[in-house]
This record gives structure tokens, sequence and C-alpha cells, in this order.
């Protein structure tokens, strides 16, 4: 990996990291679409790339009462918010990943 004293003409490489990406949203689509741009960069680059693993689904739920007095028939609301997480893991330089992740 380093360059090693004496040695002519000896090319240095730069040090590959080990990168952990967490993604997460409650829209599944712009979640996959956001995942699949990051490994065709990835791959684009030659990189060694494994993902998108899918972890489980967070659900987020709320059940409260419809009238607000406590007044009439006791009927309940229930709403609930799911969050998606995608993880992408990669082993590249860290100007490479730069590169790649800077989306906009």
């Amino acid at each position: 990996m380093a360059q090693l004293k004496g040695e002519k003409g000896a090319v240095e490489e730069p040090e590959l990291h080990r990168i952990r990406i967490t993604l997460s949203s409650t829209k599944v689509k712009s979640l996959e679409k956001v995942c699949a741009e990051l490994i065709r960069g990835a791959k684009e680059k030659k990189l060694n790339v494994k993902g998108p693993v899918r972890l489980p689904t967070k659900f987020l739920r709320i059940t409260t009462r419809k009238t607000p007095c406590g007044e009439g028939s006791k009927t309940w609301d229930r709403y609930q918010m799911r969050i998606h997480k995608r993880l992408i893991d990669m082993r590249s330089p860290s100007e490479v990943v730069k590169q790649i992740v800077s989306y906009a």
C-alpha cells in the first residue's frame, strides 16, 4: 500500500476505506432511485460495492380519539408512518466516494 523506502519509481496507492452508507426515507421509490444512482456511480469507477441491503421497515403508529372533547361515540383514528432503510457498503479511497456521493 505505502511506498517503501529506497524503491525508485514506486507508485503510492491511495488508502482504501470501508465505507458504509445508510439511507432512510418514507418513500420507497425515491430511496431505490438514490440507491441505484449511488451503485451505478460506484460501478463506473470500478469500486467494490455490496448492497443495497434492505433493513427492516420501522412503523411509527399513533392512535387518537376523533372527538376533541370526549363526547359522543368512542371512535378512533389510526395513523402510521413507515420508515424504509437501505445499507450500501463500499471499499474505496475517500476522495472517490466524495465524488460519487455529491448528489445534487
